[in-house]
């Protein structure tokens, strides 16, 4: 005689905590260590086509169904902000994205994704704008949902809620967002594809751009699958969490190459360069990202 199981209340917790058996780590938590992001670049936002996956609309979530906006222009509002963190950190957002917490992302229930959104904490009026493109939270009647990265610069990370205003950035199709006192993004992070020049005597070999800007960064590796240079971008930050900037850079020769700068000057760079060479990171190599 078979006997058939009833989901109890436990089970329901379980399936609910674990995403559908889809997450390790049940209850989420931050990354060891206090991160600092005051280092971090600003995100700028730009005219993005919406999303293939995420914006369907209803969707369902435990029952419950959600709608998706047309549009996020002239969108504001103010409620409770909540993060997450380790838990979802390397999984898949619902656009398809891989979740990392320590970018300037956020989950919403309805906005279109990607929508690009100014979040202001009204207890001590910090600001951060945020890349939209999960969803979320499902739980309470929180607002939304910040990256651990994007809590720890408004400041609320150790408490877990803040009461926020949200304010969507719209910009049109061509048209360049700049806010007040924003460092553009050429200004703050090479262009997309770098060549490089590395040096041949140890010595660090910097660019100088007509802005007076010197890159100078080290090289940890080159790899043919752009997974295996995230691995080891993820590698990084679990060890030093962001008190480093890393780039993964795909060059013109298909390689995926793994950075860790700019650095401010040669000194800063040779002590990194000891520090990831102490924590197993190999023997990085110096080189100059050359506009």
């Amino acid at each position: 005689m078979s006997t058939r199981h009833v989901l109890g209340k436990d089970d329901i917790d379980y399936e609910k905590a674990s995403g559908g058996g889809r997450y390790t780590i049940l209850q989420d938590h931050a990354p060891t260590g206090d991160i600092k992001v005051d280092h971090l670049p600003d995100l700028v936002p730009k005219w993005e086509q919406k999303s293939r996956g995420g914006n369907k609309s209803p969707y369902e979530v435990w029952g419950k169904k959600y709608w998706v906006m047309d549009s996020a222009q002239g969108y504001v509002a103010e409620g409770t902000a909540s993060w997450y963190g380790k838990k979802f950190h390397g999984h898949k957002t619902s656009n398809g994205e891989t979740y990392d917490m320590y970018s300037f992302s956020a989950a919403h229930k309805s906005l279109p994704l990607p929508t690009y959104l100014k979040v202001t904490n009204l207890d001590n009026q910090r600001s951060v704008i945020v890349r939209v493109n999960d969803r979320g939270p499902f739980h309470g009647d929180r607002l939304i949902d910040l990256s651990y990265a994007a809590a720890a610069r408004l400041d609320y990370h150790k408490k877990g809620l803040a009461r926020v205003r949200i304010e969507a950035i719209t910009p049109s199709q061509g048209q360049r967002y700049s806010a007040p006192n924003t460092p553009s993004v050429e200004s703050v992070k090479p262009p997309e594809t770098l060549p490089i020049k590395a040096s041949d005597d140890g010595g660090a070999e910097v660019k100088i751009d007509s802005s007076g800007l010197v890159f100078s960064h080290l090289q940890l590796g080159a790899f043919s699958a752009e997974d295996s240079a995230d691995k080891l971008k993820q590698r990084l930050f679990e060890a030093f969490d962001t008190r480093v900037n890393v780039v993964v850079n795909k060059q013109n020769d298909g390689l995926y190459k793994v950075f860790v700068g700019p650095f401010n000057g040669a000194n800063e760079l040779q002590e990194w360069q000891t520090k990831l060479q102490q924590e197993g990171f190999g023997n990085p190599v110096r080189v100059a990202l050359i506009p």
